[in-house]
């Protein structure tokens, strides 16, 4: 990766073209940049993205992108090869629990703790109305504190 960072920022400053301009034209933040011309490919989360950036890159740059991605693959290749497969099952595991988490059927309990939630406060709140409702209209047919079982009518 560094050989592949030391040829691009070589390339960029060899064709007297400042980072900012390249971040323009390609739509990349500069940041992102500065990492990948720097090797730091531990700031990418995502290595298909990273792929992305370095192809169009280059071909801003009038690079062979095919060649240079092959070197890219290569180095990713080595890379991965080395993790310890102990490490590989453990960040699995984690994955899949976390995943296992996330997944959930329409009937487990935690739904239907959810739905028993809603249907009390819909019943609190319809009491509430009904309540309002009463109050309301016994303050409608009272007039001074007084019922007002008259009714007025004109001559």
């Amino acid at each position: 990766m560094e050989e592949i960072a030391e040829l691009l920022k070589k390339t960029r400053e060899e064709s007297g073209i400042e980072l900012s301009e390249v971040s323009k034209d390609l739509e990349i933040n500069e940041i992102v940049l500065t990492n990948i011309e720097e090797g730091k490919i531990g700031s990418f989360k995502d290595i298909f993205a990273l792929k992305e950036f370095i192809v169009n890159y280059a071909k801003y740059l009038g690079l062979e992108s095919e060649k240079i991605m092959e070197e890219f693959n290569e180095y990713l290749f080595e890379y991965t090869s080395k993790i310890p497969v102990k490490d590989i099952e453990k960040t699995m595991e984690i994955n899949t629990k976390e995943v296992e988490k996330k997944i959930a059927s329409p009937y487990t309990t935690e739904k239907v703790k959810n739905k028993k939630s809603m249907y009390l406060l819909l019943y609190l709140l319809v009491l509430f109305l009904v309540i309002l409702a009463i109050f309301w209209s016994v303050n409608q047919i009272t007039v001074d504190k007084n019922n007002a079982y008259v009714v007025s009518y004109r001559k």
